[in-house]
Formats: structure tokens, C-alpha cells, sequence
């Protein structure tokens, strides 16, 4: 679970993450369309996200999709989270939104 954790400290990452999320089955050259970052830094970080196997990987012809794995998230989710009753952690989270909306018109 460390590497998972330490996949998901960096920004980019996640974003990466979340753009699989919204698309599975990218090639890197794809995921590298308009992120600002080069495509080594996207390989990269990549390699970190395969490593904690947050991303998989399938070769079709000589394209590598990348494909997210949700598994290790809801791993998380199952130890970190539902334990600390998720219901009043969602109620603060809708608080906290509508508190930083209400500040920022």
C-alpha cells in the first residue's frame, strides 16, 4: 500500500489517473496531448503509477494501452475510509464545497 500512496502524492500523477478515468485505454502518446509535460516526465510517471499497479498495460498491435486499476484505490477506500463512517466524512466534505463556494462567487 506504500507505493500506492506514494503513486498518489504527486499531482500529475492523479491527473493522469483521472484522464484514464474518463478514457481507459490510452496510448502515451495520447495521455501526453495537452498535459504540459514531456513525454518522458508522462513515461515516467507512468512507470511510477504501473509499479504500484494502479495502472495496467496491454500491447495491441505496437500500441501500449494503459488502462487504470481501480483496485488498489478501493483497497484504500475499504481500510482508510468506510471504517471512519463515510457518511458523516461525505456530510464534511459537502460542507467544506459549499463553505469554499460561498467564499469564492
Amino acid at each position: 500500500m506504500d507505493e500506492v500512496f506514494k503513486a498518489l502524492a504527486d499531482q500529475s500523477r492523479r491527473m493522469l489517473l483521472d484522464r484514464l478515468h474518463a478514457n481507459n485505454g490510452q496510448t502515451l502518446s495520447e495521455l501526453c496531448q495537452g498535459v504540459g509535460m514531456s513525454r518522458q516526465a508522462v513515461s515516467k510517471h507512468l512507470d511510477i503509477l504501473e509499479h504500484a499497479n494502479l495502472v495496467a498495460t496491454v500491447w495491441h498491435g505496437r500500441e501500449k494501452l494503459h488502462y487504470l486499476n481501480p483496485l488498489p484505490i478501493y483497497e484504500i477506500s475499504e481500510r482508510w475510509i468506510q471504517k471512519y463512517e463515510s457518511n458523516r466524512l461525505r456530510s464534511l466534505s459537502q460542507l467544506k464545497r459549499a463553505l469554499q463556494s460561498d467564499a469564492n462567487p
